[in-house]
């Protein structure tokens, strides 16, 4: 059973501007109502909360939570009531002031793709480098016992006397078993935040910035695909959606309740995910 209005209940509004063409809410109104959909079973589909559909239908779009956000609403809702989401975004941006055009994210990418992979201490070189020197020590004392124990006092003309040699036993030392190192199997690096985005259970508009307040990203995430972002102390991060993504901070998941259509704005740093 859908929430909301049903298509019946709703009567389009008369026209009284001298623009022919009508506002975006009023665009995505008529066309919701023209496939037979509610205001619930729209929410449904786009896990776009009921209030804020009605908001948009309604052209305010402050409830959305700034440009980014609603722009996002807008191109989720248009797919939903099968209408071309890119015209409804000109003209809200015409409406709005345009968008900043975002700063391409290639060049962290690329840098992200040469850095070299820390490895850990080479231990199977240590071990063997710690067998050489114990056969060698080993060596050296058995020769030099041999040496001291062939030697004879002759007194008065008598027979020599033998004396007896004590060769010393050493036991082989064990070598330590080498234990794990984290940086081995670190999964970022220890001087940098590294921020993964991933549309795990549906998709979501996401936003994400650097210390400088660069955007680095900004746009709709699909379900499956994935981003991840690097900054050299802070990764700033809004998602549309927060209860359809899964995120991971310098290798590891964060683990949060985040509500389906939740709004949430983050920020991580070098020492997350100790503090959110």
């Amino acid at each position: 059973m859908s929430i909301g209005n049903s298509p019946e209940d709703e009567r389009p509004f008369e026209d009284v501007s001298d623009d022919s063409r009508p506002s975006v809410g009023r665009a995505l109104q008529q066309a919701r109502i023209a496939a037979g959909l509610s205001v619930g079973d729209v929410s449904t589909a786009t896990r776009v909360r009921i209030a804020i559909v009605h908001a948009i239908e309604a052209d305010d779009f402050a409830p959305c939570g700034g440009d980014v956000y609603a722009r996002g609403h807008i191109r989720t809702l248009a797919k939903a009531v099968h209408l071309d989401p890119a015209p409804l975004i000109a003209q809200y941006d015409a409406e709005h002031g345009g968008r900043p055009a975002p700063t391409p994210a290639a060049p962290l990418f690329e840098a992200e793709r040469i850095r070299p992979e820390r490895r850990g201490p080479n231990w199977t070189a240590a071990m063997v480098a710690a067998i050489v020197v114990v056969i060698g020590f080993v060596g050296f004392t058995m020769v030099k016992g041999g040496d001291e124990g062939g030697t004879t006092d002759v007194a008065g003309g008598g027979e020599p006397s033998e004396s007896p040699s004590a060769t010393p036993k050493s036991k082989k030392p064990v070598a330590p078993e080498p234990e794990p190192s984290d940086s081995a199997i670190a999964a970022a690096p220890q001087d940098k935040v590294t921020v993964k985005v991933s549309a795990a259970d549906g998709r979501s508009w996401i936003s994400a910035k650097d210390h400088n307040g660069r955007l680095l990203f900004d746009g709709l995430l699909k379900q499956g695909e994935s981003k991840t972002f690097q900054d050299s102390s802070k990764v700033n991060l809004v998602l549309g959606d927060a209860g359809a993504i899964d995120l991971y901070v310098n290798g590891k998941k964060i683990e949060d309740d985040w509500q389906p259509g939740a709004v949430e704005r983050l920020t991580y740093t070098k020492g997350d995910p100790q503090a959110g």
